[in-house]
């Protein structure tokens, strides 16, 4: 089974609780995607499967190389491609095989990437969160990076120095993300909390690789009862 999904960023929403509680969302359509090419061990060292989203329209323009790959798999071109990781018991997983949003569940926790807005050429405070000197009249210190070096030695900046310049356009994880509603009628998912881009930007959702521990219930029954064994056993 394949653990992870392609889709789009539709854009932010809220989902009211029972209780009143305004929980923020966003919709995400999430494939349906095909498998277009399987990895094994015996040929390309590791297990992993190519699936690409379909979309309407599909692309008209194709390199050569890339409309012989889509004719191999005996699938229509699709614009976003993505090779996922696959796990022990995967070996049914085959090319053709289609990806739906149906193998996630509500309360599930998963991993967003996607790639970041692009906010352009930005100084220092925007770029890194500096905090920058006093804004009062005579403070001669307020938007300026501070020290970015000593004079004596080495005598210059070091690389990897924090300092303004492109910001944006990164490849970014939000795990952890937890599942609100899933609807596979219209192949979308909605999950708690902000994903990274701008809507309609392509993402990639998987299942959490380290997801949260549940609450397990009756705390409050189970710290009695240590309390009773811990007397007990005095």
């Amino acid at each position: 089974m394949v653990n992870a999904i392609l889709g789009k960023k539709l854009g932010m929403t809220q989902i009211f609780r029972e209780n009143g509680d305004a929980l923020p969302a966003t919709v995400l359509k999430a494939g349906p995607c095909v498998v277009i090419q399987r990895k094994t061990a015996a040929t390309d060292g590791y297990e992993a499967a190519q699936i690409g989203l379909v979309e309407h329209p599909a692309p008209k323009r194709l390199t050569q190389a890339l409309e012989g790959h889509f004719k191999r798999a005996g699938a229509n071109p699709a614009r976003f491609l993505q090779e996922v990781r696959l796990g022990p018991g995967a070996d049914d997983v085959k090319v053709g095989d289609k990806v739906l949003v149906d193998q996630f569940t509500v309360d599930e926790r998963v991993d967003v990437i996607g790639v970041s807005k692009g906010r352009g050429f930005a100084g220092f405070h925007k770029r890194h969160h500096f905090g920058g000197g006093g804004g009062a009249h005579g403070s001669m210190f307020h938007r300026a990076p501070g020290s970015i070096g000593a004079s004596a030695f080495p005598s210059r900046v070091l690389k990897g120095m924090r300092a303004a310049g492109h910001m944006g356009v990164d490849r970014v994880t939000v795990r952890n993300l937890r599942v609100l509603q899933v609807l596979p009628e219209e192949n979308a998912l909605v999950v708690q909390g902000a994903v990274p881009g701008p809507d309609g930007g392509y993402l990639v959702v998987r299942k959490a690789k380290a997801p949260h521990r549940q609450p397990q219930g009756g705390g409050e029954k189970a710290a009695s009862g240590k309390k009773s064994k811990a007397k007990a056993e005095s």
